[in-house]
């Protein structure tokens, strides 16, 4: 199965540079290499948890393991007796989503969030001489300032003083220990707590061109290790935001909603920028270790890496409206060579030639495989790895032709896989393509088709006329050029015979039936043709009013048995807001002095585009998923999937390195040992696994078994593509649907329910 090694060298040759190359770091390197993760099987499983492991953390050094979980308990496991030292009942009454060791603290300060929307501090000195569980003990603070669930905690290096946590309603807080050890809880007349960092609560954007008004619920932050001013936040919207904590206001209380700060980056691939459905959101977001880049995973979507350091204006960077440029045909485009930086070809200030020769015969011979699997219909997508492995893991040695030919088939090859945003991917191709030359017939052909299979049938018939301009005699492009007419043809007639039948029957708005994806926005496609389509009828009405919903589940203890019968046990908490009216929010909060800011028109952000896409796994299932770097160098990104397996994929490239079982349900928390080849990972299942490179053959597969693989990982990752493009609607019971038309809702009167996975 593997074609090509990994671009993290060979072991052998690296310990003999040292003699050469003394200023490289070979322990860095050798920490998680491709030859360790192939050989990665499961060691031990971690027992002491009576519910879902939501979060596991390592100390600095690496001899200690934290866990929380559903149990409401804080565990501490030793990492060198592989056991667990310390089981604290921590007092919260939901699930624990986060836990931290407080830095330079001799590891005995250790944090707590939970879904009760309390941060508290535990002082483990408190606990020597205990026995084995060391039950319930005083926190030696406890903060209970947040409205909603708490799902991240971050701390600095090299700071015992503080931790910061981001939560669902809207901020991310401040809490410093010197200051104070308590705050009154969340909606007390006194309540004055002055600690908020980031007032988010009219921060969330349904898309690049709309202005931020709603609240941007937090799942995930993180503080930079080598720039700690730098903090990245992400929640319910498809944007991570990159601040600077030196250029943020003074902490404020939450008594007035402030509009949001400005930031330093947003973050979001082009093809997420204007999709306008608030189903699309992050689960997580993290640094790479040199602090150089950022890795952001969706919700319902894959895992993208970003560059935090771009140059201003360069081609990672865009701004609204450039999305549908990307799909506009225009008769000539500037040809700007797609050739990375040469630093790499140069050894001792000297060119490489024989290293640059075999790296060209190399691609040349990885683009023959992709061709003929693209003709043959086959192994799809180890074609689309050896083009990765030409554009992105060799294109210093490429020149323009090869690069072009490499574009056009992986466009293609996007466009027979059909996963999830695939067409997106051929779009990037096709462009880069005719970037090269203007006049690439595959290139036209292969842009029609992607915006075909996207439902952007004007855009695409551009595209296909201009392909049978370039080659006339060719039948494959008067073929699209027909079809695409007769489909806009069958369209317009469609959209005559609804107008029509819509002026007689004259039916009333309040008669239609509305679904549960249409109160959520969370309308899935099963298609990419249905997400870039048209905006629904719910986002073109004049409907006046704002909706918050929230879908709560729980699976831990008993009720994890149901994951076997396919029922979630859940609540539904749900608030109407009419736009514009800033007042009506949970708790004694005021509102901005002017949500429109002074009349000014709305000037959309640049944004950050994405500098790779990892694919393979499933995140729909949980809102706390996490993707990782793995080792000090951050070579490799890891994450977890909703089919009970976690996917590491070589960073440089994004090629699948290994694909492990971590759980009979979901894998949620994937955690490096932060100087060993050693992995922690947790979910739904009550135990933690650890991994080490002990298995006796290297192999894509769990415990490194010998023999065919290939079936079995790739039938994996299509039933987790299919999962992602699956119609998620759903409907509300009829009670609710009456409530809903006649805006009968009150504060608490939803109860809690029970309804099938889907």
């Amino acid at each position: 199965m593997e074609q090509w090694p990994f671009h993290d060298g060979n072991v052998h040759n690296l310990l003999e540079n040292r003699r050469i190359d003394i200023g490289h770091d070979v322990g860095r390197s050798l920490q998680m290499h491709s030859s360790l993760i192939r050989r990665l099987s499961m060691e031990q499983e971690l027992e002491g948890h009576q519910g879902c492991v939501n979060a596991v953390a390592w100390n600095s050094n690496g001899s200690l393991l934290i866990s929380g979980s559903d149990d409401a308990l804080i565990n501490i496991w030793s990492y060198s007796g592989r056991n667990l030292l310390h089981s604290i009942e921590t007092g919260h009454s939901a699930n624990i989503f986060c836990t931290k060791f407080i830095p330079e603290t001799s590891d005995e300060l250790v944090a707590s969030g939970a879904g009760d929307a309390e941060v508290r501090l535990f002082n483990l000195s408190r606990l020597n001489g205990r026995g084995f569980n060391d039950g319930a003990i005083t926190p030696s603070a406890l903060y209970q300032c947040h409205t909603r669930r708490v799902k991240k905690l971050a701390v600095e290096v090299g700071n015992p003083n503080m931790v910061w946590s981001a939560s669902e309603d809207g901020t991310l807080r401040q809490h410093d220990f010197r200051e104070g050890t308590s705050c009154p809880p969340a909606g007390s007349s006194h309540q004055e707590c002055r600690n908020v960092l980031l007032d988010l609560r009219y921060g969330a954007k349904r898309s690049l061109a709309d202005p931020p008004r709603l609240t941007l619920a937090l799942k995930s932050c993180d503080i930079s290790s080598t720039r700690p001013h730098l903090l990245l936040v992400g929640g319910n919207d498809a944007f991570a935001r990159l601040y600077d904590r030196r250029m943020l206001p003074p902490l404020t209380s939450c008594r007035k909603r402030m509009l949001p700060p400005t930031c330093v980056n947003y973050f979001c691939p082009m093809h997420l920028s204007d999709r306008g459905r608030s189903s699309l959101h992050l689960t997580h977001v993290t640094f790479s270790p040199n602090g150089e880049e950022v890795l952001l995973s969706y919700s319902g979507e894959h895992v993208y890496l970003m560059d935090v350091n771009h140059a201003s204006g360069s081609s990672m960077q865009y701004t609204s409206g450039d999305a549908s440029k990307l799909m506009t045909f225009t008769p000539v485009l500037n040809k700007l060579e797609h050739r990375p930086p040469l630093s790499g070809v140069f050894q001792n200030g000297l060119w490489s030639r024989g290293k640059t020769t075999a790296g060209i015969e190399k691609c040349r011979m990885l683009v023959e495989i992709a061709k003929r699997s693209l003709d043959n219909r086959t192994n799809i997508f180890h074609a689309i790895e050896a083009c990765n492995e030409v554009l992105d893991g060799h294109g210093i040695y490429i020149g323009p032709t090869l690069r072009l030919e490499c574009f056009c088939t992986r466009a293609a090859l996007w466009l027979k896989r059909k996963w999830k945003n695939d067409a997106h991917m051929a779009i990037r191709d096709c462009h880069n393509a005719r970037r090269i030359d203007s006049s690439s017939f595959r290139a036209h052909y292969c842009m029609a088709e992607a915006l075909e299979q996207l439902g952007k049938h004007k855009e695409a018939l551009d595209f296909a006329v201009a392909a049978q301009c370039l080659s006339p005699y060719d039948t494959m492009a008067a073929e699209k050029v027909e079809n695409i007419k007769k489909h806009l043809a069958a369209a317009e007639a469609e959209k005559s015979n609804k107008a029509s039948d819509g002026s007689h029957k004259g039916e009333p708005r309040t008669g239609r039936v509305l679904s549960l994806s249409d109160i959520l926005y969370r309308s899935e496609a099963n298609s990419d043709a249905l997400q870039d389509g048209p905006r629904s009828e719910r986002e073109d009405s004049d409907f006046d009013e704002e909706l918050e919903l929230d879908f709560e589940t729980s699976i831990s203890g008993d009720e994890g048995r149901d994951v076997e019968s396919n029922i979630l046990h859940g609540s539904l908490n749900l608030r109407i807001q009419r736009r514009g009216d800033s007042t009506r929010e949970t708790g004694a909060c005021g509102s901005p002095s002017s949500s429109s800011q002074n009349g000014v028109a709305y000037q959309p952000e640049a944004v950050v585009d994405m500098k790779w896409r990892y694919a393979g796994h499933c995140n729909v299932g949980t809102d706390i998923k996490q993707a990782s770097f793995l080792g000090q160098r951050g070579e490799f990104v890891a994450s977890g999937s909703d089919d009970g397996r976690w996917f590491i994929w070589e960073k440089q490239t994004g090629k699948l390195i290994k694909m492990l079982l971590g759980d009979d349900a979901v894998v949620n928390c994937v955690q490096s040992h932060p100087f060993d080849c050693f992995v922690a990972t947790s979910g739904i299942d009550n135990t933690i696994k650890l991994w080490t490179p002990t298995a006796a053959v290297p192999s894509m597969v769990a415990g490194g078994s010998a023999g065919p693989e290939a079936a079995n990982v790739l039938e994996a990752m299509e039933s987790n593509q299919q999962k992602l493009c699956r119609n998620r609607e759903a409907f509300l019971p009829f009670e609710l649907l009456e409530r809903f038309r006649m805006h009968d809702f009150s504060e608490g009167s939803l109860q809690p329910f029970e309804c099938a996975q889907t």
